[in-house]
């Protein structure tokens, strides 16, 4: 079913695109650029936001292919309203060395195992502790916030080779995650070639 955008929403598209030029950019980057820019009225996220159309193809893939999505709190679940989402900050509880965000991105990598979107927006410590596990994600979004650890658990994601969306500042939110995921859950998926195309 095909998604379908509000007059407003359009209207905010034509007034960003007149001041943020991404014609330039590949399909996929440019989709996640705009939308976390729209979503945070911000035009610095243009030249913040750290993305690799090779991996956004692949994540993209796998997205519209069925992988699990997980996120780190509520808030940047209730932001994806085009898929069910894992979260377990509801069932984690902090401890000696162990935030509450941390151990729910523990519990939820117990539930869903490799393979997974992982949306971060809120807690430097979920994204550190995703980078302790075995996970294999398909892609994670690492979009924390913060003057604590955000810049730095962003930083170690780059540094870790996973296929990732991440931003340089101290900048970013539930709203900007949930943004960067939903800019590919909208993004159309390209049909398959025809049988004549295959063979030509």
């Amino acid at each position: 079913m095909n998604r379908v955008v509000h007059p407003i929403e359009e209207e905010s598209y034509r007034r960003m695109r007149a001041r943020l030029d991404t014609s330039h950019l590949p399909p996929l980057t440019r989709a996640v650029v705009e939308r976390v820019v729209h979503s945070a009225a911000d035009l610095d996220y243009a030249a913040d936001l750290v993305l690799d159309e090779p991996v956004l193809e692949r994540a993209h893939a796998a997205l519209h292919a069925g992988a699990p999505v997980v996120t780190d709190v509520e808030m940047v679940a209730a932001g994806i309203t085009r898929r069910e989402t894992v979260c377990r900050i509801r069932d984690a509880r902090s401890g000696p060395g162990l935030t509450r965000s941390a151990h729910a991105v523990r519990l939820a990598y117990e539930q869903v195992g490799a393979g997974a979107i992982w949306v971060i927006g809120n807690a430097p410590t979920a994204l550190e502790e995703l980078l302790t596990l075995d996970a294999r994600p398909a892609l994670v979004i690492g979009l924390p916030v913060g003057f604590v650890g955000a810049v730095e658990s962003k930083a170690a994601l780059r540094a870790s080779g996973l296929p990732a969306v991440s931003n340089v500042s101290e900048k970013g939110g539930s709203a900007v995650a949930s943004a960067a995921l939903n800019a590919l859950l909208y993004h159309p998926v390209p049909p398959f070639p025809s049988s004549s195309e295959e063979t030509s």
